[in-house]
């Protein structure tokens, strides 16, 4: 039997618009547009001043809690003393809710009222 003459192949039919699919042009490109995150909002945590909670109480609090040394720990519990407040750290969100919930319930076990809020930045 004899071979069968071949037909020349051709080129695929180009694709809407005039472009060949294998030649890469016309192919849709999707650009990742580059996303703009903002940092997180920034909390400070804030002891407030009261009549009853020993200052050695609250010096102990700003070591364990917000890892300040013994005096940088004193100077913050002078100015609690003194000016009714003072900032113990800025945190995000939840860190700082967190330091709240842990400074609250300590001087709950240690039977003293001592508050601790958390504000914006």
């Amino acid at each position: 039997m004899g071979a069968m003459p071949q037909k020349p192949s051709q080129p695929p039919a180009p694709a809407p618009g005039g472009v060949t699919p294998e030649d890469g042009h016309g192919s849709v490109v999707a650009e990742r547009k580059a996303q703009r995150t903002k940092p997180p909002s920034l909390y400070q945590v804030v002891l407030l001043n009261d009549d009853f909670t020993p200052m050695e109480f609250v010096v102990m609090v700003l070591q364990e809690f917000f890892k300040h040394d013994l005096d940088t720990a004193t100077h913050i519990m002078l100015k609690i003393h003194h000016e009714g407040r003072g900032v113990c750290g800025v945190y995000t969100k939840d860190v700082a809710a967190t330091k709240v919930e842990l400074v609250l319930a300590a001087a709950r076990r240690a039977g003293h009222p001592l508050q601790c809020i958390m504000e914006a930045a």
